[in-house]
């Protein structure tokens, strides 16, 4: 009976262990990020329109890896006249690290390589970008299926290229640190979208674990 006892005891500490060994692996979560601007002067008025839901599953206790596939609306109108209009696609391939700082709370740390796609379909323009986006925050576990992230952008590559139908293309390439500058004005005035804001590279939302 004692021996029983015994192997049952080392039985429920080695299934208790691997559990909490195993943490977060293989459970999924799903966020997305929004972005509307608009400039209006008179009757000419400039949008910009951003959706990306993100889903991601994590593959190791502290280590998800997801995908974001969203697309953005450039608009440009006098009136009831459409003067630009460009539907660009985006996909952001992302893996994140995490390190349990106490409790619930932990620190993050994301690499992530946004490829967007498009074309205005006024004059034809072709634009396309790739690039590398290094970003690190806090997230806070409020439940079995809710968190709380903060983030910080720390550094940035882009490469964008905008091809007319005729003539020569412009490419732009980036790199900034901690910058605060969230788009160049070559792609927005290209586009006909909103002039871009000098905006803080901070973000706040919710993450949905299932």
């Amino acid at each position: 009976m004692k021996k029983l006892l015994f192997a049952a005891l080392v039985l429920s500490i080695g299934i208790n262990a691997s559990a909490q060994k195993k943490g977060l692996q293989g459970t999924w979560f799903a966020t997305s990020q929004f972005g509307y601007q608009q400039t209006k002067t008179g009757t000419l008025k400039h949008t910009n329109f951003t959706v990306l839901p993100i889903v991601g599953n994590f593959v190791s206790p502290s280590v998800a890896i997801g995908a974001g596939v969203g697309y953005i609306n450039v608009k440009q109108e006098t009136g009831s006249t459409v003067n630009a209009n460009s539907n660009i696609m985006v996909i952001e391939p992302l893996v994140r690290k995490y390190w349990n700082i106490t409790g619930g709370l932990f620190f993050i740390g994301q690499l992530a390589t946004p490829i967007i796609s498009g074309k205005e379909k006024q004059s034809s323009l072709k634009v396309s970008q790739f690039g590398l986006a290094m970003s690190g925050g806090l997230d806070y576990v409020m439940g079995k299926h809710f968190t709380v992230e903060f983030s910080y952008n720390l550094a940035n590559f882009s490469v964008t290229t905008l091809t007319p139908k005729t003539g020569d293309k412009t490419t732009v390439t980036d790199f900034s640190l901690a910058h605060v500058a969230n788009v160049g004005g070559e792609y927005n005035t290209a586009l006909g979208g909103s002039m871009s804001n000098i905006v803080t590279p901070l973000a706040f939302g919710f993450k949905f674990l299932f």
